[in-house]
């Protein structure tokens, strides 16, 4: 289906974003068919192109985030690259930022401002903690949205301080809520005509997760504290084996506990009261916890792996990337891509998803260089000629 239509053909995006969330955000988009169009300041770029490893001056993460795209420089700063957004924005569908609440307003490029421009437009606007309230302002990257939403607290073990969640998810699922919110906003506008803004932020899409959590508290005033155990009622976790390898299981109802017991030789361990009812079963887990470390400890890796896949336990080897390279199941998926970069060959990225059977999304190229299509946007949907495109770079808008 290499050459099959693409669900978001026909959408084009204008990102005035940088770094993780909305540049995920507007690569969802384009993988799946929609022109997506990246601004970035000239001379300096998405700050994202100076995180993490690179390669002769190919930033890995970058390359990732920013894959099938569209890229331009253009300085938001000044009137003239001002007046190429406006003017960008008429024929736009989507317009995706993540400034702090105000700036673009103050260069005469909000809502109200874009939205007048083009009615039938979507904008989407990403910060920490939103576009009202009282921290509105305050900056934020994926640690602070995931303490201030609350699963920093939760995470890690009891008798240790709270560990950081990795790798950057808030940004992630913000990326994600944001794409839904655009997708049901174009929904919206193809049956009405109406444009609307999304306010996404990175705390409420930590917040949005945490399960059980909020009517824990709401209802009964218990703080959910760290643990190690991934449900309270029902043991599971990770474990190391006779060889120093490491797995995950879970047992998260009855009759998984139940065949749990049998593997591990306690079929006894069901009927005790002390596990025999929702109630009791929390109080006394640690006990089971402490058979399975020991149980697990007298196997070796493949021993343990093969018991728990006879008794159809939900389990899993910790993988590294090494394990994921190696593993058959996710070439079959194909979640293991080459993605052609000029000048290096290949990077190999993770696949698209989600896998659509008749319009699945596709990757056509990595994050290019800094200003890889600028004089084609500025020419080919602006219609300026090479002389006012030769202007806007001595002047450095562009």
């Amino acid at each position: 289906m290499t050459g099959s239509r693409r669900p978001l053909e026909g959408i084009r995006v204008l990102e005035l974003a940088q770094v993780v969330a909305g540049p995920f955000c507007g690569t969802l988009m384009a993988e799946f068919g929609a022109e997506v169009i990246k601004t970035e300041m000239p001379g300096r770029g998405d700050d994202l192109r100076r995180l993490g490893p690179s390669e002769d001056g190919h930033s890995y993460w970058f390359a990732v985030d920013n894959r099938n795209k569209k890229l331009m420089t253009l300085d938001l700063h000044l009137p003239r690259g001002q007046a190429i957004v406006k003017k960008l924005v008429a024929s736009c569908d989507v317009v995706l930022e993540n400034f702090r609440p105000g700036v673009l307003e103050k260069w005469g490029l909000g809502w109200e401002q874009l939205h007048a421009i083009n009615p039938r437009m979507v904008m989407a606007r990403i910060t920490a903690f939103g576009q009202n309230g009282p921290l509105k302002a305050g900056p934020g990257y994926a640690a602070i949205g995931s303490a201030f939403g609350g699963t920093w607290y939760v995470n890690g073990h009891a008798d240790r301080p709270p560990a950081r969640p990795t790798p950057v998810y808030p940004d992630y699922m913000t990326g994600l809520f944001t794409a839904f919110g655009v997708m049901a906003a174009l929904r919206h506008r193809d049956r009405t005509g109406e444009g609307q803004w999304i306010d996404s932020t990175l705390y409420e899409s930590a917040f949005r997760v945490m399960e059980y959590t909020t009517t824990l508290y709401g209802r009964q005033k218990v703080v959910r504290e760290r643990g190690g155990v991934q449900h309270a009622g029902w043991p599971g976790g990770a474990f190391e084996t006779q060889d120093g390898k490491w797995l995950v299981f879970t047992a998260p109802a009855q009759h998984l506990f139940d065949r749990l017991c049998v593997m591990i030789g306690r079929p006894d361990l069901p009927k005790d009261e002390r596990f025999a009812s929702a109630a009791e079963r929390p109080k006394h887990i640690p006990m089971v916890i402490d058979m399975m470390i020991e149980w697990f400890k007298a196997r070796p890796f493949d021993a343990a792996m093969a018991a728990l896949e006879t008794a159809d336990i939900p389990h899993s080897p910790i993988m590294s990337m090494a394990d994921i390279f190696a593993d058959p199941h996710y070439r079959a998926r194909e979640m293991l891509i080459d993605v052609p970069v000029d000048g290096l060959g290949t990077f190999t990225q993770p696949g698209v998803i989600p896998k659509l059977s008749l319009t699945p999304g596709r990757v056509t190229h990595a994050g290019l260089a800094m200003g890889a299509h600028t004089d084609e946007v500025l020419s080919g949907l602006l219609g300026l000629t090479a002389a006012e495109i030769a202007d806007l770079r001595a002047q450095r808008v562009i």
